[in-house]
């Protein structure tokens, strides 16, 4: 039986690391942020990478949705782990569409996301951070939660939690992973992927301190609060 993941994050939250994490399953294919060209397509925002990206994957919002039930993607896999950004989810997209999927979520602490996000688009908004759009996918889909923090204190332990909500086997194999790019990465991978590229493994957990941040990102981080808090009493532990 075939199991299509639907992950749903916001941006810097791990999320490649753990699609890294999934790719590294014998079992599993993944797919990176196939709505991406859509969304940057339909708001005309820019983005770092912005025309390699228009120019590399569909635009229509349906012909993804339809690549992403596609059996002939899976090249031998059981397991397809495609990795969403909630902000991609323009409210032109029938929901209804994503239906046949399984879904699931990745949080992460709004100050943590602000902290890194910043470094690299310096001035983010609500819309840009997804928190408010993931939760109306919980809301609709529901489905297991992680938190980052939780993933980086146990990885093992969040992992077999996780695998075990979709109904799938833990692999061991999903707590390490060679370093460097991946064919499957997205095109934007030079502007973002960096640390991911450099890594073996899940990091450090780096302790309950949060990061200082500047005013205008320390108001945003407190409108996303209940949002992520919403999401966070449902977090799987392990």
């Amino acid at each position: 039986m075939t199991v299509r993941i639907a992950m749903w994050s916001g941006p810097r939250t791990l999320s490649t690391a753990t699609m890294r994490a999934w790719e590294n399953r014998p079992d599993t294919v993944v797919v990176d942020e196939p709505l991406y060209a859509y969304y940057l397509a339909a708001t005309g925002i820019d983005h770092p990478g912005r025309e390699e990206i228009v120019a590399g994957q569909p635009t229509d919002w349906r012909v993804v949705v339809r690549s992403l039930t596609d059996d002939d993607l899976l090249d031998g896999a059981v397991i397809s782990y495609q990795k969403h950004m909630t902000h991609h989810v323009l409210p032109e997209i029938d929901l209804g569409e994503l239906a046949g999927l399984t879904h699931a979520h990745l949080i992460r602490d709004p100050r943590r996301v602000l902290a890194s996000y910043a470094k690299v688009r310096g001035e983010p908004t609500l819309a840009d951070l997804g928190i408010q759009q993931q939760v109306d996918l919980y809301r609709r889909f529901g489905g297991p939660v992680i938190d980052s923090d939780d993933l980086l204190r146990d990885p093992e332990g969040v992992l077999t939690a996780l695998c075990r909500a979709l109904g799938v086997p833990f692999d061991e194999r999903m707590l390490s992973w060679p370093a460097g790019p991946r064919p499957t990465d997205g095109v934007w991978a030079p502007h973002w992927y960096a640390s991911v590229e450099a890594s073996t493994g899940f990091g450090p957990y780096r302790g309950d301190d949060v990061p200082d941040l500047p005013d205008h990102l320390a108001a945003l981080a407190e409108q996303c609060r209940p949002f992520y808090d919403e999401l966070a009493r449902q977090a799987l532990r392990s």
